[in-house]
């Protein structure tokens, strides 16, 4: 079968973001994707209202049943929510239930677009630097990456994520509206070893960096190098976005949905 990427994410109902987004990104990517739901979240597509956690158990169960059926070849999480399952994340890496030679994208999701929490940012934060040497990619925005580095320099932060154990960080400025075009810049061990420069087109997106990360961990499943996969991802994202969905169309300011199905 093609290859499996093995999701922990959030249900969103508007469609736009989490497991959703998962799905229709890894599809696109070339791989099938498999979800272990970490939470229910009350949400459309311009606010977040609130959100249920699944128990660590739950989401445990899901995972290993996953495991023990299908051959996952990449693992990818997103909203995991709370520290019991990030921590359950990190036992699974620690006592190699799952491989740790299978890559790994770390999308660390504090809040969403809209602004909405998703979890209590300083109890994620320091779970999530338990996760951080399992990563083969780190994706965080800049609000997660300053939050997660203690650095307001993105460079600088990126580098110490490398430094506290993360294999490869992408530093993404599309959250900083007052830049230009969008950069991106890949760190891998602590190096910068590639730079792109993505249009900042018009408005904000919902589900953007699920898909992005869901890609390139799809594309990293079927064997791609993970300059190619982030390079494939570059092209692929920008397509998405020039071809999104607007729920509100007389609302210069609503929010837009990613169209993953562009290329269809």
């Amino acid at each position: 079968m093609r290859p499996v990427v093995l999701c922990f994410s959030g249900l969103d109902p508007s469609g736009g973001a989490g497991l959703q987004a998962d799905i229709e990104a890894i599809g696109q990517s070339g791989a099938h994707a498999a979800i272990a739901c970490t939470a229910v979240t009350i949400q459309s597509s311009q606010q977040v209202f609130g959100f249920e956690p699944c128990a660590a158990s739950l989401v445990k169960a899901q995972a290993t049943a996953v495991l023990d059926d299908l051959p996952v070849s990449a693992i990818k999480s997103g909203m995991l929510g709370t520290t019991d399952n990030i921590a359950m994340l990190t036992e699974l890496f620690a006592d190699q239930i799952i491989d740790n030679n299978t890559p790994f994208v770390l999308d660390p999701v504090l809040v969403a677009n809209s602004g909405g929490s998703l979890g209590d940012e300083k109890t994620l934060v320091s779970a999530f630097r338990q996760l951080l040497p399992y990563a083969t990619l780190v994706t965080p925005n800049t609000h997660e990456l300053r939050a997660l580095s203690g650095e307001q320099d993105l460079h600088v932060g990126a580098q110490k994520l490398c430094a506290q154990g993360a294999h490869a960080v992408l530093v993404k400025t599309s959250h900083d509206f007052n830049s230009g075009d969008i950069e991106q810049y890949l760190y891998i061990q602590g190096e910068m070893v590639h730079k792109s420069t993505l249009p900042r087109l018009d408005g904000e997106f919902h589900g953007s960096g699920c898909s992005l990360a869901s890609f390139i961990a799809g594309r990293l499943a079927i064997g791609d190098a993970l300059i190619d996969a982030v390079q494939a991802s570059d092209s692929w994202i920008t397509q998405t976005l020039r071809a999104a969905d607007a729920p509100h169309p007389d609302d210069s300011q609503a929010q837009l949905i990613p169209n993953r199905f562009v290329r269809f």
